[in-house]
């Protein structure tokens, strides 16, 4: 089989990411080469791949689903939000610009030969392409310029599934409502509705469903039900204010894990190999009260130090996590939470302050400065301090040198990494907690410190991601027509579009 297919919703957080994931591992498991595609995706959630571009980790997961290494031209366009109206523009994996929402829209026209050249090459070099739309298939106000929703679909001929998430209420008036407002030369790309996430007997939507085919002409192609934990690499952080879930297994939650959960978090998806802990309890708060009575806190990225800092300190948080440190509680900051937990911030790059130079929260004998080149690189190394291997990798503008204390990580090149001191933990290093063996270490001594017993997940980090893509194939290989979804694939056979440039 060749071809490619578009799954496109009703709105943002429906689920495409998920079905993606899932679509990508069921072709694969056929035994084809299978590529996933976001034009432009909006996330904090980024992962460096093999060649050292930056890319949405949503991709990154579904590139792992489909058994093949993720590159640039899965996600060319990545726009990282660094305020509430501009975002950082990442155009094949490198940073090009910071750009306001008006401005980003002017220069879709310049970056439209880049993503149809990289979906051109992409089928060109695999079976079945499956991209991921962005937001509403219908933001009409978006429409002109188009690059990932129905703009893509029609440059390219891509057949559309419309998805929806049925637990946010009026399923069937956001399918038909999307489906009416589409150009009718748009609306004759929609090959099929999915509804996702339903609790329930799919009987009681047959009438409904049987209504929206007739005014439509479009099939329904499934019914996928709601499954709790799925939510490893999520995208963005609109769930984030819910508890994760509880660890499967009923063990006894012996460690309190408060994650601190900043304004414009990035790459909280390093909590995942935490929430996978039996003997953890993990949630994101912004209570001073929980940052003091948690066993750990760990502060995770951010797109904007200098301006959390600011927020930090007006909410009165800063003083919580000084009163803790002072008392010995454990914390751990990763990337920007590791630069706030500096002595002071020299950035002319991200945040611009007055004067260059802010105050950290001085828990940490480090001092950062910002350059405009941004470090991409996967990293290997150990951690003396436990004696383990480790590893993850590098997104930053940021430059932290430790003036004392000692290093977290030593990397394979000698080059040290990272601050300790007393209670305190540094990192710059993303992921560093899927390595089994550095984050049942990390835990142990944090249980020692606080006199709690620890027992490390049985489960490896890389058995669960396998486990979370095996799942979401089954969700969509038991509750998707399968074989209707393999015929709009075939029908994107053939190279419709010529690339200039």
């Amino acid at each position: 089989m060749k071809g490619a297919i578009l799954v496109c919703a009703t709105h943002s957080d429906a689920g495409k990411s998920t079905v993606v994931a899932g679509l990508c591992r069921a072709f694969a498991n056929r035994g084809l080469r299978v590529a996933p595609f976001k034009a432009q995706n909006m996330s904090l959630n980024s992962v460096v791949t093999p060649g050292g571009a930056e890319i949405a980790r949503a991709q990154a997961f579904q590139a792992y689903a489909a058994g093949v290494e993720p590159e640039a031209a899965m996600n060319p366009i990545l726009l990282k939000p660094s305020g509430e109206r501009e975002s950082q523009l990442v155009v094949l994996g490198k940073p090009v610009r910071t750009v306001a929402a008006g401005e980003y829209r002017r220069l879709r026209a310049e970056l439209a030969p880049v993503v149809w050249r990289c979906l051109a090459e992409l089928r060109e070099r695999f079976d079945v392409v499956v991209c991921e739309g962005a937001g509403g298939a219908a933001e009409i106000n978006l429409r002109d310029g188009d690059l990932t929703n129905l703009g893509l679909a029609r440059a390219h001929r891509l057949p559309v599934l419309l998805l929806t998430d049925i637990e946010r209420g009026g399923a069937f008036a956001s399918l038909y409502g999307t489906y009416a407002l589409l150009e009718e030369a748009d609306r004759r790309l929609i090959g099929g509705f999915a509804i996702n996430r339903f609790r329930g007997d799919p009987a009681l939507l047959a009438e409904g469903i049987a209504e929206l085919q007739r005014r439509t002409g479009v099939r329904c192609l499934g019914v996928l039900p709601y499954r709790e934990g799925l939510t490893l690499e999520a995208e963005d952080s609109q769930g984030l204010l819910a508890e994760p879930p509880a660890p499967a297994g009923g063990a006894a939650q012996t460690v309190d894990v408060a994650v601190l959960r900043l304004r414009l978090i990035s790459n909280f998806t390093d909590i995942d190999a935490l929430a996978l802990e039996p003997a953890l309890r993990v949630r994101f708060t912004r209570s001073p009260l929980d940052l003091l009575r948690a066993d750990l806190v760990v502060i995770p990225g951010t797109k904007a130090t200098v301006r959390e800092l600011e927020w930090l300190r007006a909410e009165g948080l800063d003083r919580a996590l000084l009163e803790r440190a002072q008392s010995g509680g454990p914390i751990l900051g990763i990337c920007g939470g590791y630069q706030l937990l500096g002595e002071r911030i020299e950035d002319e790059v991200e945040s611009r302050p007055p004067g260059g130079v802010v105050s950290g929260l001085g828990l940490l004998p480090v001092a950062t400065r910002f350059q405009e080149d941004k470090v991409l690189r996967r990293r290997t190394g150990r951690c003396p301090l436990f004696g383990c291997p480790v590893g993850g990798y590098e997104v930053r503008h940021g430059r932290p040198r430790r003036l004392g204390g000692q290093p977290l990580f030593i990397g394979e090149d000698g080059e040290e990494e990272g601050a300790v001191c007393g209670p305190v933990f540094g990192t710059s290093w993303h992921g560093a907690l899927e390595h089994d063996a550095f984050r049942a270490a990390l835990l142990a001594h944090i249980a020692r410190l606080r006199g709690l017993p620890f027992a490390p997940s049985p489960l490896p980090f890389a058995r669960a991601r396998r486990e979370r893509a095996e799942a979401v194939c089954r969700l969509v290989e038991d509750h998707l027509e399968m074989a209707a979804v393999e015929e709009l694939v075939a029908t994107a056979a053939g190279s419709p579009v010529e690339v200039a440039g």
